[in-house]
């Protein structure tokens, strides 16, 4: 069977060229598809036509753009299944994992297509008489769209839509170890008939392309999720330019587990955080910190509850557990794994890459558990984005805020308690942009703003309304009569 060969798109055209590989990370034997290696003179098309595009799309009323992007959700929701077969097979998350994620892309398209009629503006009385004035939004121009692997149509889907509906014109960058998520979208732009030169996606090598986006001409905006270390040279580039940049980047995410706390489904929400999509999210829990009462109790239960998850081929019905996305992060979980037999001692449950039958074919690595874990450890302070649980003990409720206060990081947080007045204090102290009660620290919708703080993120909010004020700027107007 022949391999698919997936051209880059630039100015409404597919621009073929040399490709690279996009393998299966649980089958490394499957090509999913080759992809156009594009060049930083690609990128310079791309923004160009962008650019050209810019005047005739901003200039259609919100409701038009809207009705557009509401025809994108529709063309995607169409091809559902295949695109959800797709992104386990390049990615390696579940099926389930996969089809909760191009829907959300769906209802992302669709809750910016309706904010097409709702761009509201500023409307507010003047001090001096007869006269009126308002404030109105516009787009800031050509946006650069840089995406991860992690969430390959759900990141794409939360930038492009609201540029979009916002009146830019986009250039996409995605990940080289799962475009295909992203291509998906853009061919869905495509037959919705968006026009050409208003989305451009240009794939291949970030370090290249990254560089060439940022210090393409047209270019005024950069939104960049990613690593810290990617986000900060993008940031330093940018900053040079006077660009609007908005970067969400690394977490090193605790779960709280207090004493009171209901333990099966502390345990389940736990699990969830840390080891869903093979621990590859930004928001996933890689630090359970255990009040001492139950600690004992806990990780008994939470060893015993990870033991049962079964890891193998995302398209298997029952797999709770992927793979690694390639062979770069699963030497990445690996090496963690031995740092943290340095520091804490063998771990519990897990900490090798699992071998035989499927297993030697893909990227699989056991889930791993180290208990007694200190937060001046590298397993307890640097992220590691794999499978791999550091559980720590805490005193108390105010020991354990320390501990989990203790990282560069602060994207996501979640507490395990029955104590409203802990619920209330962890909220308004915790440093993070995203806290959960009761709930695994990942799992997000799209109808809030998304991101952190310190170290994890930089610029305004992803998601729901926020994602509109980096997208556009005001026009102020007055007016005598």
């Amino acid at each position: 069977m022949s391999v698919p060969v997936f051209p880059n798109y630039i100015d409404g055209q597919w621009v073929t060229g040399e490709t690279f590989e996009n393998r299966n990370p649980a089958n490394i034997d499957e090509v999913v598809g080759l992809f156009v290696r594009g060049t930083p003179a690609d990128i310079e098309a791309a923004a160009e036509a962008a650019q050209a595009a810019l005047p005739g799309w901003a200039s259609l009323p919100g409701p038009a753009r809207g009705a557009y992007l509401y025809r994108v959700a529709e063309i995607l929701e169409a091809e559902l299944d295949q695109i959800s077969e797709e992104m386990t097979r390049e990615e390696g998350k579940t099926l389930p994992e996969a089809k909760a994620e191009v829907r959300r892309s769906i209802n992302i398209f669709r809750y910016y297509a309706g904010e097409g009629a709702r761009l509201n503006g500023l409307l507010v009385p003047s001090e001096r008489p007869r006269v009126h004035m308002f404030a109105l939004r516009k787009p800031i121009g050509v946006c650069g769209l840089i995406t991860p692997w992690n969430f390959p149509s759900a990141i794409p889907a939360w930038k492009l839509a609201p540029a979009l509906i916002c009146g830019n014109t986009v250039v996409i960058k995605p990940a080289t170890a799962a475009p295909l998520s992203a291509w998906r979208i853009v061919e869905a732009c495509h037959k919705a008939g968006i026009p050409k030169g208003v989305v451009n996606f240009v794939a291949g090598p970030g370090n290249t392309l990254g560089e060439a986006l940022v210090n393409a001409k047209p270019v005024r905006a950069i939104s960049f999720t990613g690593s810290c270390k990617v986000g900060n040279l993008l940031h330093e580039q940018a900053s040079r330019r006077k660009l609007r940049i908005q970067l969400e980047m690394g977490g090193k995410n605790p779960t709280i587990v207090l004493a009171d706390c209901d333990l099966e489904l502390a345990v389940e929400n736990v699990v969830n955080g840390a080891f869903a999509s093979t621990g590859q999210k930004c928001t996933a829990t890689s630090r359970a910190i255990v009040e001492e009462a139950i600690y004992d109790r806990f990780l008994k239960a939470l060893v015993e509850r990870t033991k049962q998850l079964k890891v193998g081929n995302g398209l298997e019905p029952g797999v709770d557990v992927g793979p690694a996305v390639d062979e770069a992060q699963l030497e990445t979980d690996l090496r963690y794994i031995e740092i943290g037999r340095k520091e804490a001692g063998e771990p519990l449950v897990g900490g090798y890459r699992l071998t035989g039958g499927q297993y030697d074919k893909g990227y699989f690595v056991a889930p791993t558990i180290f208990a007694d874990v200190t937060p001046d450890m590298t397993i307890a302070q640097e992220e590691i984005f794999g499978p791999i649980l550091a559980v720590m003990r805490a005193k108390d409720f105010e020991d354990a805020l320390r501990i989990a206060h203790s990282v560069p990081y602060g994207l996501s947080a979640s507490i395990q308690t029955r104590n409203l007045s802990r619920v209330f204090e962890f909220i308004y102290a915790m440093e993070a942009g995203l806290v959960t009660v009761n709930l695994p620290s990942a799992g997000v919708e799209y109808q809030l703003p998304f991101g952190g703080t310190k170290e994890s993120s930089f610029g305004p909010k992803e998601q729901g309304p926020a994602a509109l004020d980096f997208y556009s700027d005001y026009k102020t107007v007055y007016i005598r009569y």
